[in-house]
């Protein structure tokens, strides 16, 4: 079970839900919807962890949208603050850089 997903649903749960500039953008380039997101975080798998990221903790969730296709979402927690969840990037993930089922980064 992984911390900072754990406190990421939750605040999801209470609606303490944020989405960066970045996050809009990239939202907007892969044609993706916030509500997308937030209704297949519960569902989500945990593929990279980055418990010491700069800007707060964060993860890389593999979700599904609304039509059951594939998005990584990398949600985060601001640096020394307990909320609110971030939607700091989401992204169709492309097959030619992961693996089969979208877990791992193949090498280059």
């Amino acid at each position: 079970m992984n911390k900072t997903f754990e406190l990421i649903k939750t605040l999801i749960t209470e609606n303490d839900v944020l989405v960066s500039v970045h996050g809009y953008e990239e939202l907007a380039e892969d044609n993706l919807f916030v509500s997308d997101l937030i209704d297949s975080a519960a569902a989500g798998i945990v593929i990279e962890d980055y418990p010491e990221y700069h800007k707060g903790p964060a993860v890389l969730v593999l979700q599904k949208d609304h039509k059951g296709l594939p998005i990584h979402v990398v949600w985060g927690i601001p640096k020394d603050q307990k909320r609110p969840a971030v939607i700091v990037t989401a992204y169709r993930p492309e097959p030619k850089l992961w693996s089969k089922d979208l877990k791992r980064r193949l090498k280059k």
